[in-house]
C-alpha cells in the first residue's frame, strides 16, 4: 500500500478496543496506571530502568561495571560494559538448574502431520554441548563466524545456540535466498564454517540446498567445511573428501563432551551477524552484542507477549530473519518457555494447517505477519471454524503495517472479538520491538502499533527532503526516529563503518528509513519505507540489489526498482526497463530479467510487472526521479501527479502512464504508446 492510500485508509479508522479483563490480573503489566508509572520511570532513569530489567532477566557471571558507555559524537552504545554472560547458558544452562530439566523446550512440526519431534531442556542442553565440541574440534573459536544456510528444523536452533555457546558469531541465511544472495553473505562474513542441509521441504517439494552451496562455496576461500544435516533424504548428494562432513558422523563421536563448557563473553562481545538489505546495493551486515541484545530480546518478549511458564509460543517467522532470532529462538528461550518451529506453508496440503496446529500444541501465543493473515482471511473463515482456537491468549503482528480490514479479521475470527493482538514495528537494527501495545495495558486502534515501548524514546522528524510529509493539528508525520540508545541497538555494521554512520547522519539520532504519522493520543501509524527498500510479505528488499543485478544484463542501460501495492505481499516490485540501443521489448527479455533476479537474488525478490520504458523522469541534473515511477505504479493518473516542473523531459511521464495501464491490462508497453500518438494525430487533424 502506498503511502497516500494508506494514511487515507487510517485517517478513517476511529475506533478503539480497551484491553480484555481476563488475564489481566496475572499479567506482567496488568493495567494502564501501572504501564504510565513504566514509561515515566523508564524515560526519567533509563539507565536504572534497563539495569534493573537486565538483572531481573538474565544471569550474569560478572556483573557490569557500567550500564551504558555512550560516546554522542560517533554514535556508539556500549551496554552494561565489563558484564560477563553467555547467551547459551541463559537459554538452556539455568532453567536445568532451576527444575526445567523435563520441560518441553523445543516442538519442531514438519511439513509431513507425522513429522514432530521434541526436546526437553536436558535434551536440548546434550545437543547443542555436543554440537559445541565438535564445532571446537573443527578449529572454530570466538569471534568466528559460522554461516547457517538451513531450513526450519531443530539443528538450525542447536547450531546458533552451540555457537553462543563457544563465542562463535552465527550467521544465518534465508535458505530462500538464490546463488548470489547466499555468497555474498558467506563473502561478507568470512565464515569459516557453513552448516546446511541436503534439501528443505516446502509445499510437499524438496529443495536442494547442498548443491545449491557447492558452487557458491567455490568462491569462498573463507569457508574450510561443510557440515550437512541429512534432512530430505535426498540421493547422491555429493561430499568432497577433506570439506564436507555428515552432520550425524560429526555429533555421534562418542567422545564429545555432554558438558561441553561455555564461553564467558563479554557483554559488548557480537552475538550474531545478520545481513539485512540495505540501500547501497549491498547486503548490510548487522552485528548485535551478547548481553544488550540478550536483555532486550527477553525484556521485549516477556511484556509484549506476556509470556508465562506454561506458554507455548510460537512464531512462524523463518529464523533466517531477524524476527525468527529474537521471538522465535532468543527470547522465549531466555525466558523458559516452549517454543514451537514449523516447517512449512500456512496453505500447504490445506488453508487449514496453521490453525491445525494451533489447536494440536494448544498454543498459547501466535506471531505471524500481516501476509499470512490477509492470505487465508481471502480463503474465508470456514477454515478456522473447524479448529478450537480457545488455547490462544495473544495475538501478534510483525513485519509489515497490518491494514485495519485485516487486523479486523484477525481480532474477529482468530481472537474471537477478544484477544488483544500485539502489533509492533521494529527493523533488524533494533533487535526487537519498539512500538507496540502491552496486550493487557494499551487501548488499541486497529492499524496502529500504538506507542513506543517503556525506554523508547521515538518520534517523528521532518527535514528539505520530506515535502510529502503532511502536518495537521491532529496527526504529525514525517521520518521515524529514535533519539535515545536502547540495549537492543546493533553493535555496528560488520565491516563498513560509513553504513553504521548513515544511519545517524540526517538527524543525529538513529534514524529508521520509515515514515510514520503520530495520532492526537501519540499512536504512531508506521507509513512505510522512504529509503529505497520494498517491504515483500513482511521481508525487507533493497531497490538497488536488485538494480544491481538487472544492470548486470547486457541488454539494459537503465534500470528502477519501486514498490507498487499488493492485495496479499503489503507491496511488491514495480521495474521500470530502458533497454540499449536496438533492443527490442520482447516478452523473452523481461522473462530473461525475472530468472537473472530469481537466480542471483532469489524467489522472493522476483519482479511482479517489468515495463520497458523510452527514458526514466530525470530532473535538469539528470536525477531519476523515484517519486514519480512510485507513484505510477501505484495507480497515479497524469493529474495524481500535479506540477511537472522539476522533469527534464515532461513527455516522458505520460507514455510511462500509458505504458502502465496496458501492462495492467495484459497488453504491451508499446500499444499504450501507439495509441497516445494516434490520439495526438487526430487532435492536430
Amino acid at each position: 500500500m502506498s503511502q497516500e492510500s494508506r494514511k487515507n485508509s487510517l485517517t478513517q479508522q476511529t475506533g478503539s478496543y480497551l484491553p480484555p479483563l481476563h488475564g489481566k490480573a496475572s499479567a506482567w503489566v496488568c493495567g494502564s496506571e501501572e504501564a504510565e508509572v513504566l514509561y515515566k520511570q523508564a524515560l526519567e532513569n533509563p539507565e536504572e530502568f534497563w539495569a534493573g530489567r537486565a538483572s531481573q532477566l538474565l544471569h550474569w557471571f560478572k556483573r557490569w561495571d557500567k550500564v551504558l558507555e555512550a560516546d554522542e559524537e560517533r554514535h556508539k552504545y556500549r551496554w552494561f560494559t565489563g558484564a560477563k554472560l553467555n547467551a547459551s547458558f541463559n537459554c538452556i544452562d539455568r532453567h536445568i538448574l532451576i527444575g526445567r530439566r523435563n520441560k518441553a523446550a523445543l516442538i519442531w512440526q514438519g511439513e509431513n502431520e507425522m513429522d514432530v519431534r521434541c526436546f526437553t531442556y536436558q535434551m536440548l542442553y546434550t545437543e547443542v554441548c555436543r554440537v559445541a565440541h565438535a564445532l571446537s574440534s573443527l578449529r572454530v573459536r570466538k569471534g568466528d563466524r559460522v554461516a547457517l544456510y538451513m531450513p526450519m528444523i531443530p539443528e538450525l536452533v542447536i547450531a546458533m545456540l552451540a555457537c553462543a555457546r563457544i563465542g562463535a558469531i552465527h550467521t544465518a541465511i534465508f535458505s530462500g535466498y538464490a546463488e548470489g544472495g547466499v555468497r555474498s553473505r558467506i563473502q561478507g562474513a568470512k565464515a569459516k564454517i557453513v552448516i546446511t542441509a541436503d534439501a528443505a521441504i516446502r509445499a510437499g517439494k524438496k529443495k536442494p540446498l547442498k548443491a545449491n552451496l557447492d558452487p557458491i562455496i567455490e568462491k569462498c576461500p573463507s569457508v574450510a567445511h561443510v557440515v550437512v544435516v541429512n534432512h530430505a533424504n535426498l540421493e547422491d548428494v555429493k561430499m568432497q573428501p577433506n570439506r564436507d562432513i555428515w552432520w550425524h558422523d560429526l555429533v555421534e563421536d562418542f567422545t564429545l563432551d555432554v558438558d561441553y563448557p561455555c564461553e564467558r563473553m563479554n557483554s559488548t562481545d557480537p552475538l550474531f551477524l545478520l545481513h539485512t538489505s540495505g540501500s547501497t546495493g549491498k547486503p548490510t551486515g548487522v552485528l548485535h552484542s551478547t548481553g544488550g541484545y540478550l536483555t532486550y530480546a527477553a525484556h521485549t518478549t516477556q511484556w509484549l507477549f506476556d509470556m508465562h511458564d506454561d506458554d507455548v509460543h510460537w512464531c512462524t517467522a523463518d529464523i533466517g530473519w531477524i524476527t525468527g532470532h529474537t521471538y522465535g529462538v532468543y527470547g522465549p528461550l531466555a525466558l523458559g518457555a516452549t517454543v514451537l518451529m514449523f516447517e512449512g506453508v500456512p496453505t500447504w496440503p490445506k488453508p487449514d494447517r496453521y490453525w491445525r496446529i494451533v489447536e494440536k500444541f494448544r498454543v498459547n501465543i501466535l506471531y505471524t505477519a500481516p501476509t499470512v493473515i490477509r492470505s487465508l482471511m481471502r480463503l474465508g473463515e470456514a477454515w478456522c471454524e473447524r479448529y478450537d482456537l480457545r488455547t490462544l491468549r495473544i495475538l501478534g503482528s510483525v513485519g509489515e503495517p497490518i491494514s485495519p480490514e485485516v487486523w479486523q479479521w484477525y481480532y474477529r475470527n482468530i481472537g474471537d472479538s477478544e484477544l488483544p493482538i500485539v502489533d509492533t514495528w521494529w527493523q533488524t537494527e533494533t533487535g526487537g520491538a519498539m512500538i507496540a501495545p502491552l496486550p493487557y495495558a494499551t487501548r488499541l486502534k486497529p492499524g496502529s502499533a500504538t506507542r513506543p515501548l517503556p525506554g523508547i524514546d521515538a518520534t517523528v522528524m521532518r527535514d528539505s527532503t520530506s515535502p510529502d510529509m503532511d502536518t495537521s493539528e491532529d496527526r504529525q508525520s514525517g521520518h521515524l526516529v529514535i533519539r535515545k540508545p536502547w540495549p537492543g541497538i546493533m553493535l555496528g555494521v560488520y565491516n563498513d563503518e560509513a553504513k553504521y554512520q548513515s544511519y545517524f547522519s540526517r538527524f543525529g539520532c538513529y534514524e529508521s528509513g520509515d515514515g510514520a504519522e503520530v495520532d492526537e493520543d501519540g499512536y504512531f501509524w508506521i507509513l512505510g519505507r522512504i529509503d529505497d527498500s520494498i517491504n515483500v510479505s513482511g521481508h525487507r528488499l533493497s531497490t538497488a540489489e536488485i538494480e544491481a543485478v538487472l544492470a548486470s544484463c547486457e541488454e539494459v542501460g537503465e534500470a528502477a526498482v519501486v514498490p507498487m501495492p499488493h492485495p496479499l505481499k503489503g507491496e511488491a516490485i514495480y521495474v521500470y526497463i530502458v533497454t540499449r540501443d536496438e533492443v527490442p521489448w520482447t516478452d523473452s527479455l523481461r522473462k530473461k530479467l525475472v530468472e537473472t533476479v530469481r537466480r542471483d537474488i532469489g524467489a522472493l525478490a522476483s519482479p511482479e510487472y517489468i515495463q520497458f520504458v523510452e527514458a526514466l523522469p530525470k530532473t535538469h541534473s539528470g536525477k531519476v526521479i523515484r517519486r514519480i515511477l512510485r507513484k505510477i505504479a501505484g495507480g497515479a493518473t497524469l493529474e495524481d501527479l500535479g506540477e511537472l516542473t522539476t522533469v527534464a523531459r515532461p513527455e516522458v511521464v505520460q507514455h510511462i502512464i500509458f505504458g502502465h495501464q496496458n501492462i495492467l491490462l495484459g497488453m504491451h508497453e508499446s500499444a499504450s504508446v501507439d495509441v497516445e500518438r494516434d490520439h495526438d494525430e487526430r487532435a492536430k487533424e
